[in-house]
């Protein structure tokens, strides 16, 4: 293992090298701004900024631009000592359903009487928003300079509420798409602000710009529309105070992080780089500590104690991902079997035996990294040390090497018999999913999924599956290879609903495989004429409950409707008035405990549930969501859905959702060492107690926080270690522990624990604990807490780190620069943004979608990722030497980077918008889609034309590979400038403009360095933090 050198606020100092920032780039000359080969829509009218403060350390930015007083920067160089300035971020250049065939009918079997009757604007971050006619503190003091950030005022609100019958034959788009209405830029004075604005940036309210695309002002039942003919194009604004190229940019930083891992590995014992960005695509080396896929952690330098902690105002906290994919080229886990003994472990603390566990008395004892006790080696493991105090078998025991190993274990960790997985398809044949196409677009999917393009299936060895169909009666069928059709048979009283098959529900695709597709095909047909429209779900789960109780698996279900009949039976409780008010957290609070107590009870049978919800109307998805939440499962939601918007997504997601690696019946521990506690835990899952982690199943995208506090002071001298043990069976019948370990330095400077910071994973720590504080807090209060975090964290670095700058500037951390437009993105997303366009279902889907998320996963949701595909070079979309695909030059998510001649490709981790302006070149159009004007183009198709062209060619594999990146199907959405609707839910993911009920991120920078300013003061208190209340 690596000995790490001296460790200060600006990196790690070797005794050979001298320090470096980490993403070192070429100095910028004093006075002058970098000049960009293309030159960008903000530089336009750009002048030389009147004054740079040369800062020397080597962790930050620093710019002083006397005219804003505003700068981004670190501590002097007296401060740290001796290094370099990192350059400030510059953003890129402007320029920059096939009808299912019939097969034979089911038979129907009754088995029991079928006699059932049928029938027929909000505060951000304690700033309120700023009213018609209201200056802002800085527009008090500076009518006269006031100038605009560019920002872009796109419209009106499209109403996101419940269509009512009279209604749903205009309003198609139902919860797809959040058009949050724009609210003026800028916020109310505050009394004890106003010393402070002397030197600020002013702030204005920018009016909508002449150059924009014209936005409707009424919601439209159409998805087009038309601009004025003399419209004149997009372009910037005049010239901001603030020069947006000259503020930290997500885009710059993730440029550098990449260029880094692009060349070299990350070897994972190393002490000397900092951890890759989550955003990167890199290569990792486990050599005793686990990959950063499973495992990442808010600062990789530990407080020794608690008031260190407390005056960083980090959270501690670990962000679990356990089954993450790796890499094809990185290293496979390893399987150790100790045999009927069991793999070795601490006869105190029970932690597993792993690299950082300390051999003496010549190997006949171990210290446990975990609780220090000295236990005493099996004799059946007893291996000599050599003279460096290691093991000779060290080569041969991957267990003592790798951060992350899997133990095969005994029968006395089994809880029930392992055995592969099974599926059971569980659809709703409902009038509901007749009318709207969802039956035949669910077989076709299903039948997608299961086998490959081979015919092969593409399940784990040794898998069954069921299906059943399921309107106000439970219909199960025999798929006995035996038998010449599937046989169906009812069971009407849903009340005591029951598996009427002792053999033949669950079957192997290798021997049914006809039965199964026959049946598939023959469903659209065998309900075409269904006119029930209460589906009863609360029965359905009960009978795959107990059909699956002594074994365990995964039910993937297919829902329409409220369920208003049999058990679990609910009402409509939806109110939009209480829509952004304090009463709106009682919506989340699932409707009595029937689902959530049904979902307890799958979780103690290791069955988990996957819900797809295809809601017209209200559905309560704060309490049928419980039965995916609480089982570790996840909820896909298709809001009004119609085949040929949303009908290819439905088959990817299920495509997608089938071919993850998945486990179940599941405990998860997560242990730390002497001297640290844990405080809490955040995600989908279900706790007895208040250590171990009950899932029922999860997959490789399922992610976990864990919140860690002090329990004592710790040892500088010695590491902080972690352990995360995952009991659980494998979708081919296992019984394994998979076992993840990390170890890091321990510290006593405050500048370290900011050095070693990691703003991925704090980011994604802090929505975990957002959307927890959600659900019993106002929306408002939980924004007001998550930006006074911000300026915590940032004030605290400012005083303690910064102290000898100039009042006037603003300093940030180098490794939380990006903090204000990160905390900005959470609260522009549709979990936690103000105003009352979202609807309580979409909020609380939206609020468990991104509870359960991974690092990387959350990074691209919150700050989408845009790409320019007008002008690639002959290198983008091509593989390199390693396989991977490489991209264009990535684009700051602005509207003002857009040029209207040009196509931008632009994904959020949920979909994918391929934005074309007006002014595209014939030619382009010509070799993607094959017609010559933009009129032409099909605004509905969802897969690009497969045209053998080199763009084409491109620009499919560069959307391929962003595919392959992703959990989910990334639906294709073509956005025509100026004609699509679409347009507006596409500007709402450029969040750094002014949208979503939210500030522009040049805004939101100022509104943080003024609330910085005043929390430097010593005369205000500090309010309740994030995680004080819990």
């Amino acid at each position: 293992m690596s000995t790490p050198g001296s460790i200060t606020a600006q990196g790690v100092h070797s005794p050979l090298q001298p320090p470096q920032p980490p993403y070192q780039r070429a100095a910028t000359p004093l006075g002058q701004n970098p000049a960009p080969p293309h030159q960008s829509p903000y530089q336009q009218s750009q002048q030389p900024i009147p004054s740079m403060a040369h800062d020397q350390s080597g962790g930050v930015h620093n710019l002083h631009n006397q005219m804003s007083n505003m700068s981004v920067g670190d501590a002097p160089a007296d401060q740290h000592g001796p290094g370099h300035s990192a350059p400030l971020s510059q953003g890129p250049p402007a320029q920059a359903e096939a009808k299912p065939k019939a097969g034979a009918r089911a038979k129907r079997v009754y088995a029991s009487d079928p006699s059932a009757p049928t029938p027929p604007q909000s505060q951000v971050g304690g700033i309120p928003p700023l009213q018609p006619g209201m200056n802002t503190p800085a527009q008090n003091t500076m009518q006269q300079q006031q100038t605009s950030y560019g920002t872009q005022n796109l419209g009106q609100p499209i109403n996101q509420g419940y269509p009512q019958p009279q209604q749903q034959q205009q309003q198609q788009s139902y919860g797809s798409h959040n058009f949050g209405q724009p609210v003026n830029q800028g916020y109310a004075p505050q009394p004890h602000q106003q010393s402070n604005v002397v030197n600020q940036p002013p702030v204005s309210q920018q009016p909508p710009m002449p150059q924009q695309p014209p936005m409707p002002q009424q919601p439209m039942a159409q998805h087009q529309y038309r601009p004025h003919p003399n419209q004149p194009p997009v372009q910037p604004g005049s010239k901001p105070r603030i020069d947006p190229d000259q503020i930290p940019s997500p885009v710059a930083v993730q440029d550098a992080d990449q260029a880094v891992w692009d060349s070299k590995p990350f070897v994972t014992s190393t002490r000397a780089d900092v951890t890759p960005l989550a955003s990167s695509d890199f290569t990792a080396i486990d050599e005793g500590n686990c990959n950063p896929r499973f495992f990442r952690i808010t600062t990789y330098n530990i407080p020794n104690s608690e008031d260190l902690l407390n005056t960083s105002h980090i959270p501690m906290g670990l962000v679990i991902q356990p089954l993450a994919k790796l890499r094809a080229d990185e290293a496979p886990i390893q399987t150790v079997d100790f045999g009927d003994s069991g793999p070795a472990r601490c006869r105190r603390c029970n932690a597993y035996i792993n690299p950082f566990m300390i051999f003496t008395n010549g190997g006949q004892r171990f210290v446990c990294n975990m609780c220090l006790f000295e236990n005493e080696v099996d004799p059946s493991y007893f291996c000599n040390l050599d003279m460096n105090g290691r093991r000779l078998d060290l080569d041969q025991r991957p267990e003592l090497r790798s951060g992350t190993i899997e133990f095969a274990v005994p029968k006395e960790y089994w809880s029930k018999t392992p055995a592969p997985v099974a599926f059971v398809f569980a659809i709703d044949v409902s009038w509901n999913a007749i009318q709207s196409g969802m039956l035949g677009q669910c077989v076709a999917g299903i039948k997608n999924a299961l086998w490959d393009a081979n015919g092969v299936s593409r399940l784990a060895p040794g898998a069954q599956i069921g299906i059943l169909t399921y309107d106000k009666t439970v219909h199960f069928y025999n798929l006995s290879p035996g038998l010449e059709q599937a046989q169906m048979m009812v069971v009407p009283d849903v009340d005591d609903v029951f598996v009427p098959l002792s053999d033949g529900f669950l079957v192997s695709l290798e021997t049914s495989r006809l039965l199964v597709e026959s049946l598939l095909d023959s469903l659209p047909q065998l309900f075409a004429d269904n006119k029930t429209t209460t589906p009863v779900i609360g029965a359905v789960v009960q009978a795959v409950r107990g059909a699956l109780e002594n074994r365990g698996g995964k039910l993937i279900l297919f829902h329409t409707a409220l369920p208003t009949f049999g058990p679990g039976t609910l009402t409509h409780r939806d109110d939009s008035k209480l829509y952004g008010t304090d009463g709106e957290k009682a919506l989340f609070a699932p409707q009595g405990d029937f689902y959530k107590n049904l979902a307890e009870t799958c979780v103690d049978a290791g069955l988990s549930i996957d819900l797809f919800l295809f809601p017209s109307a209200y559905m309560d998805v704060s309490t049928l969501g419980c039965l995916s939440s609480v089982t570790g499962g996840e909820t896909f939601m298709f809001p009004n859905f119609n085949t040929e918007r949303d009908g290819v997504k439905l088959t990817g997601n299920i495509y997608q959702l089938l071919g993850r690696p998945f486990g179940f019946n599941a405990l998860m521990r997560v242990r730390c060492s002497s001297g640290l506690r844990l405080a809490d835990h955040f995600g989908n899952f279900f706790m007895k107690n208040s250590t171990d982690m009950e899932i029922a199943g999860l997959d490789s995208e399922k992610a976990f926080g864990v919140l860690v506090k002090h329990d004592g002071k710790l040892d500088e001298k010695t590491e902080a270690s972690f352990q995360v043990a995952l009991l659980y069976t494998t979708a081919d019948g296992l019984r394994r522990v998979r076992v993840h370990n990390f170890s890091t330095p321990v510290t006593t400077l405050l500048g370290n624990v900011f050095r070693w910071a990691d703003m991925d994973t704090t980011i994604n720590f802090l929505s975990k604990g957002a959307i927890a504080q959600g659900l019993n807090k106002p929306l408002k209060d939980v924004r007001d807490i998550l930006t006074d975090r911000c300026v915590k964290i940032l004030s605290s670095y400012r005083k303690n780190c910064a102290s000898s700058t100039a009042a006037g500037q603003l300093i940030l951390p180098e490794a939380f620069k990006l903090f204000p437009v990160y905390a900005l993105t959470i609260l522009k997303s549709r979990a936690l943004r103000g105003g009352t366009s979202i609807n309580s279902d979409m909020r609380m889907y939206q609020m468990r979608l991104l509870n359960s998320m991974g690092v990387s996963e959350s990074i691209g949701f919150l700050y989408p990722r845009m790409v320019a595909v007008h002008d690639m070079e002959d290198k983008h979309g091509v593989a390199d030497t390693r396989g991977r695909v490489v991209l264009p030059p990535l684009v700051r998510v602005s509207y003002a980077r857009l040029n209207q001649a040009g196509a931008y490709l632009l994904e959020n981790a949920q979909s994918m918008y391929l934005w074309i302006g007006r002014d595209v070149s014939p030619e382009f159009l010509n070799s993607v889609f094959g017609v010559s004007t933009l009129d032409a183009v099909d605004p509905h198709m969802r897969q690009l034309p497969e045209i053998e062209s080199p763009t084409s060619v491109r620009l499919r594999a560069i959307m391929d590979f962003i595919q392959a990146q992703r959990s989910r199907y990334l639906n294709l959405i073509m956005v025509r400038q100026g004609r699509e609707l679409y347009e507006l839910d596409f500007a709402n993911q450029l969040v750094e403009d002014q949208n979503n009920d939210a500030m522009s991120y040049v805004d939101y920078l100022c509104a943080i360095h003024r609330m910085i300013q005043n929390e430097i003061a010593p005369k205000h208190e500090h309010p309740v933090g994030l995680w004080s209340s819990r």
